[in-house]
């Protein structure tokens, strides 16, 4: 499964919980806010003034490393 910019912060939690700490590292500390689970990933890294472009990248090399 890719990453891409539409899905929700809930969704991709759910793809893989691993994912957490990616998106911590990368400046989005509000992860277990419950109303960042209905945000999109590019709605969130607009709000925190990070380049979704990075955060795709960032959680799609987790993923591959892992082998998913």
């Amino acid at each position: 499964m890719k990453i891409t910019p539409d899905m929700l912060i809930g969704e991709i939690i759910a793809v893989d919980t691993g994912l957490i700490p990616v998106l911590m590292a990368s400046g989005m500390h509000c992860v277990g806010c419950p109303s960042s689970q209905m945000e999109s990933l590019a709605e969130a890294a607009m709000v925190h003034g990070i380049p979704v472009d990075y955060l795709v990248d960032n959680l799609n090399e987790y993923l591959e490393a892992k082998g998913e």
